[in-house]
């Protein structure tokens, strides 16, 4: 029983430090798309976008609320972006994006997260080159035939268009396309709730691990997910789990 607790407080624990680190992440990107654009949803396209998708990932809403109520009362919160890239043991590759108010306490972080699994840091475009950006959109409600005739109504080109196993409609655009093609898509199906409409990085081959090389990564992973300031990690991984199914 006592090995039971253990293990039951440990996976608690872990699942608290995600949440924190969800919050904080999603808090920060609210706030930003806020100051830019103004904090109203209705005024403020990005904003609603990125205020659903939180509310997707169960982002609590005092804590949208919290971010929004910083830019209204007028608080001050500089962040700024930073990139990383690097390899990794074997043939993967890694791009880490950070959102920060203190460059050096990043730097602090993430440079030893490399070093400590042996993995290289590398120059800026020394791996973005092997990723693409994409605009992503998955919902249901239509079939491929309604969809495309959809797109096609609305005037716009898609990359690919396909049916997942679960009957969901996946749509993979250019990044500037992501708005049209909800647009499209709500101009047919006025009560869409988007499952996912989001820019991502997504690398344009795959590699797998084993063995040592996997436990390596796994320590790189674990290491920058650790870092506060790390707002996303994109690799090429294939056979790499997160274990964020099971959260």
């Amino acid at each position: 029983m006592g090995r039971a607790h253990e293990v039951r407080k440990a996976a608690m624990e872990k699942t608290a430090k995600a949440k924190a680190k969800l919050y904080s992440k999603y808090g920060k990107e609210i706030y930003l798309v806020a100051k830019s654009g103004g904090p109203e949803p209705d005024g403020n396209l990005a904003l609603r976008s990125l205020i659903d998708k939180a509310k997707r990932a169960q982002v609590p809403s005092d804590v949208i609320k919290r971010a929004i109520d910083k830019v209204k009362s007028g608080v001050a919160e500089n962040y700024e972006t930073l990139k990383f890239e690097g390899f990794g043991p074997g043939d993967s590759t890694v791009i880490v994006e950070c959102l920060t108010d203190n460059v050096n306490r990043t730097l602090s972080q993430v440079r030893p997260a490399f070093t400590k699994s042996k993995a290289k840091l590398g120059a800026a475009g020394s791996v973005a080159y092997l990723y693409d950006t994409l605009a992503i959109v998955v919902f249901e409600g239509l079939d491929e035939e309604a969809t495309l005739n959809a797109l096609i109504e609305a005037d716009v080109d898609v990359q690919d268009l396909q049916t997942l196993e679960n009957g969901q409609i996946k749509i993979v655009g250019e990044p500037t396309d992501l708005t049209k093609i909800k647009e499209a898509i709500t101009a047919v199906l006025p009560n869409v709730e988007f499952i996912e409409d989001d820019i991502t990085t997504i690398p344009q081959s795959w590699t797998t691990l084993e063995g040592e090389q996997m436990e390596l990564f796994e320590r790189l992973m674990n290491l920058l997910d650790d870092c506060d300031d790390v707002d996303t990690v994109y690799h090429n991984v294939s056979n790499y789990d997160d274990g964020s199914e099971e959260e």
